[in-house]
């Protein structure tokens, strides 16, 4: 069993009196401005929480008894595996750029490396005197192994290492059944998280009153995208501006053709939005639809914190029976949005093209995919995570898994979208469609891939022959 990076590694919960008390705004304190390196020196080594305000390990680390120093390493155990044109790097990198000059703003700078962290560290250590390390928790697999041998490794060195809850409301065991067991079904999980929730959970952490304790440094150079393999992406990426859409989410939402959408996965997903102030402007806008669209954020990650095998696995595992067929030619065509069925087609190449996709479209041409034509779900979860600017694997997953069938649903297996009724529903004018497939509605349009009567029947009969 994988072993949480938390631990008894010494971790400062936001949640204990001492994090109550540092949250009252008090007047600010902590060691005064220090430059030499020979003193000690506590990191904060960012990663996905790509910001200086409201950032729950920052803070504890500038109330530190040592100067900070700010850490990025571009992690090559995750950027091997990338498409060298993934305009998800440009994005990190553009927001560290912006990191770096309010950094530099207050005499200070973030130390920017590329390599392993497991070869990077060392590195880092010969050249500072480091006395503790902070960072904020990450649920991912991966994740998980790196902090865990992070903390093995600074454990050897002496160095102490804390960890904090950042990227979420609720974490890890804070929503449990009443027997102290993880909800597997969404609407009871929903039912507690929200009962819970006040404002002490979504109270910011002050780090502006403490930037005085960063450590005082020259500028350090940057490795550019180039010397890492990148291209520097054209994508206008969307901008942290939401809180417009929020009185209206509910009765626009479902709509592809109207901008009904907040476009916050992605500032979520690297941490450039704070998730208490996302959730606090939800609240004071009474948007409680959204609200709940951010607790199935924080349920996936539940789910794939205590059942890590579904990130590659049936979470239901009797549906790792399924025979799929897995045709590589009807697969090319989705991905291509040339399947013949207009708002699945219309979605695809949003995705391929924006690096975006409407939510009510995804689960539309999920459905499709798994249903219609009887490909694995982890072939489009796979396909989803290198287009996707707003990837991430616990959505991800658990969304692909609840179209399949095999995730947390409470829906049985035998729901299957019709794309032509979902049109009428949520797009009757045809306008997202047009949008993005200009040649709907003459002789270049594909024809159908599978008849729809015909692949219900199918799907059905294959989906209980391997559930029976």
């Amino acid at each position: 069993m994988e072993k949480s990076p938390s631990g008894d590694l010494g971790v400062s919960s936001p949640l204990g009196a001492e994090g109550l008390k540092n949250r009252t705004g008090e007047s600010p304190s902590g060691p005064a401005c220090r430059t030499g390196r020979d003193l000690g020196v506590t990191i904060c080594w960012l990663r996905r929480d790509l910001r200086l305000q409201d950032n729950a390990a920052l803070y504890h680390a500038l109330k530190s008894e040592y100067p900070v120093l700010v850490l990025f390493i571009f992690d090559k155990n995750i950027l091997d595996k990338l498409n060298k044109e993934d305009d998800r790097v440009t994005f990190i990198y553009q927001t560290l750029e912006d990191i770096k000059v309010q950094l530099q703003a207050n005499g200070s700078d973030l130390l920017i490396k590329y390599g392993n962290p497991e070869e990077i560290w060392p590195d880092v250590l010969k050249q500072y005197t480091v006395k503790e390390v902070y960072i904020n928790n990450d649920y991912e697999p991966y994740a998980r192994e790196r902090d865990d041998n992070m903390a093995e490794f600074l454990a050897s060195e002496n160095i102490i290492f804390k960890t904090y809850k950042d990227q979420v409301i609720f974490e890890k065991n804070e929503i449990l059944k009443a027997d102290k067991t993880p909800y597997t079904v969404f609407t009871p999980f929903y039912n507690q998280w929200f009962a819970k929730l006040n404002s002490f959970y979504t109270k910011a952490y002050p780090t502006e009153n403490y930037l005085n304790n960063l450590l005082q440094t020259e500028r350090f150079s940057t490795p550019t995208l180039q010397e890492m393999g990148f291209e520097k992406s054209s994508l206008d990426f969307p901008k942290i501006s939401y809180t417009d859409k929020l009185a209206t989410y509910a009765e626009k939402r479902d709509y592809p053709a109207l901008e009904g959408t907040t476009h916050v996965g992605l500032h979520l997903r690297f941490g450039t939005l704070s998730i208490r102030e996302a959730a606090q402007k939800a609240i004071e806008e009474k948007s409680y639809i959204w609200l709940k669209e951010l607790a199935w954020r924080e349920f996936y990650m539940t789910i794939l914190w205590h059942f890590p095998h579904s990130a590659s696995g049936s979470f239901k595992k009797q549906y790792d029976k399924i025979q799929w067929r897995n045709n590589e030619d009807e697969f090319k065509a989705w991905c291509r949005g040339e399947t013949g069925y207009p708002i699945v087609d219309a979605g695809m190449r949003q995705l391929n093209q924006t690096g975006w996709m409407h939510n009510r479209v995804r689960m539309i041409v999920g459905s499709f995919l798994t249903k219609h034509l009887l490909i694995d779900w982890r072939w489009g979860e796979t396909y989803f995570a290198e287009k996707l600017l707003d990837y991430e694997m616990a959505s991800n997953v658990g969304g692909w898994q609840w179209a399949s069938g095999s995730g947390n649903d409470a829906a049985p297996y035998f729901r299957v979208f019709n794309p032509e009724l979902q049109t009428k529903k949520f797009d009757p004018e045809f306008k997202y469609i047009k949008k993005w497939v200009p040649e709907f509605g003459t002789k270049k349009y594909a024809q159908p891939i599978v008849e729809h009567k015909f692949a219900r029947e199918r799907v059905l009969k294959v989906y209980k022959e391997a559930l029976s």
